[in-house]
């Protein structure tokens, strides 16, 4: 079987890429925000919140939990979101450890 590109990097990286490339969309990141200030949220809050449709505010909230960064729990007809905390410090150690390996001693 033939290498494919992911396999040139270290797991590490292909984690941190993975998470970077969900933080790519500003909805996410405003849902993020939301949910940070909010401590967990209904579905329909972030709809009321953001002002996007509920299908969209659905598979934003669907890239976030499967990359791990948020949870959701079923109350009722409604799902509750909150921040994953091991998915969460996963990606805090992946940009802290890229972010700050920079020194001064540039070109």
């Amino acid at each position: 079987m033939g290498l494919i590109k992911a396999d040139l990097f270290t797991d590490e990286q292909n984690r941190v890429a993975a998470l970077a490339k969900v933080l790519g969309h500003p909805a996410r990141i405003a849902i993020l925000q939301y949910l940070v200030k909010q401590g967990s949220c209904v579905n329909g809050s972030l709809v009321e919140e953001l002002g996007l449709a509920q299908a969209t505010i659905s598979q934003h909230l669907w890239e976030l939990k499967n990359a791990g960064l948020i949870k959701g729990t079923v109350e009722g007809t409604s799902v509750c979101y909150c921040i994953d905390p091991k998915g969460w410090n996963t990606l805090r150690k992946g940009l802290n450890k890229l972010l700050t390996s920079v020194s001064d001693n540039c070109c």
